[in-house]
């Protein structure tokens, strides 16, 4: 839903060309959510629009993958195998491609569990987890509840965009397989929890040892590092603030650049 898009739009912002890609049949969903947020997301990348049900769609669509430095995708392998593309093959085909693969429960849950691969959301990926926050407005017993808004799809995008642009400065070659449960279960839980620095401040070199967030009757805190901080209330946007008012960049309606970049890439 948006852990991709976050990622791309945070390897945008670092100076990269980024180029979405969707079905014609099946355009991104997210464009019928908040036109703000989507903007925020997809502003200054341009929108190429295929028919993946013809060989020709598809074949644009290899084309496509194999001119990339960066492939950014958010399905299921299965998904990717209808379409005749295979990450690891096309991977080792170009030395020097980064292809980032986000899912659920990680490319290799497939082959370990029988059925079909699962999906996940935000929400559900951050419980299985274990990213839970505790609900102590009962008194003396603790309920767990959602931590956060779908906070497994922002932690993972912000992680694959660390570990994309980790690969690409390593000079490439690799398959990222960003797992949103894995990425959940590492920060509820991350490597030398407890292990504060001498000195009582966050060591920004190395791991951050954090609890998750509780909520009580007075609202949410955060307990990190051995410290506590009460989390401000959410404030409504000021007026005038919305992308229309501030001229902010809108993004791309859905193929509008399809031809484009097909010119611009040679691919026609």
């Amino acid at each position: 839903m948006w852990a991709g898009p976050l990622c791309a739009h945070l390897l945008g912002e670092a100076g990269m060309r980024v180029v979405k890609v969707e079905s014609v049949h099946r355009p991104d969903g997210a464009r019928r959510g908040d036109p703000e947020f989507y903007d925020w997301l997809h502003a200054g990348h341009e929108s190429v629009a295929l028919d993946f049900t013809t060989p020709g769609g598809r074949a644009m669509l290899r084309r496509l993958v194999e001119r990339a430095d960066v492939v950014i995708e958010s399905s299921r392998p299965r998904a990717l195998a209808q379409l005749g593309l295979d990450a690891a093959e096309l991977v080792a085909a170009r030395p020097g491609r980064t292809w980032v693969s986000i899912t659920g429960y990680g490319r290799a849950y497939a082959g370990a569990h029988p059925g079909p691969d699962p999906v996940a959301f935000g929400d559900d990926a951050a419980v299985a987890g274990g990213l839970v926050a505790w609900d102590r407005s009962g008194g003396d017993t603790a309920s767990p509840v959602f931590c956060g808004d779908a906070i497994a799809d922002p932690l993972t995008g912000l992680f694959a965009a660390l570990a994309a642009a980790a690969s690409v400065l390593g000079g490439g070659g690799h398959l990222l397989d960003v797992a949103m449960r894995d990425v959940a279960a590492w920060v509820a839980a991350p490597p030398d929890q407890g292990m504060d620095p001498p000195d009582g401040e966050v060591d920004p070199t190395g791991p951050v040892p954090w609890t998750v967030t509780g909520c009580d009757r007075d609202g949410w805190t955060v307990h990190q590092a051995g410290r506590t901080q009460r989390v401000l209330p959410p404030r409504p946007p000021q007026v005038g603030t919305g992308a229309r008012e501030t001229g902010r960049a809108r993004a791309a309606a859905s193929g509008t650049d399809t031809r484009a970049v097909v010119d611009a890439l040679c691919l026609g």
